[in-house]
């Protein structure tokens, strides 16, 4: 991975199809464990009407964030132009969008899914926001 060199912290986006579940995940640990290495971001193609209330309910429990009131559902063109793009594992094609880094986690969906596999992911996106803030450091 080739550095990335900016006077501020650089803007990470997570781009999922509806920006309900993972990439809002993703926004919400992004801020909670490396806003001092970067800026999080979440966004979609498309939208649904509400965060997924699994994910609200697990990232209250698990982690005291209370998604519903630090965060909306939001499309691609209402974000700063970010440095990092991440993908979610959508199937779909994101539009392009320019960065220095991009990459896609390949993440299922949790939704309907029961809690045994949304906290699986939300561990895996846990580790990788680490791995991913513990790179952009370097």
């Amino acid at each position: 991975m080739s550095e990335i060199i900016t006077d501020n912290k650089p803007k990470v986006a997570f781009i999922c199809v509806h920006n309900s579940c993972r990439s809002q995940i993703a926004e919400a640990l992004g801020k909670h464990l490396a806003n001092d290495v970067f800026e999080s971001y979440s966004a979609g193609t498309e939208l649904k009407d509400r965060i997924n209330p699994d994910a609200v309910r697990l990232m209250k429990e698990i982690y005291g964030i209370d998604m519903e009131a630090t965060q909306k559902n939001k499309l691609i063109g209402e974000i700063p132009n970010p440095d990092v793009v991440i993908t979610m594992g959508c199937n779909v094609n994101c539009p392009a969008l320019p960065c220095k880094l991009r990459e896609d986690w390949g993440l299922d969906d949790p939704t309907g899914k029961g809690d045994i596999v949304f906290k699986k992911t939300i561990q895996i996106i846990e580790s990788k926001i680490i791995d991913l803030k513990n790179r952009l450091k370097k």
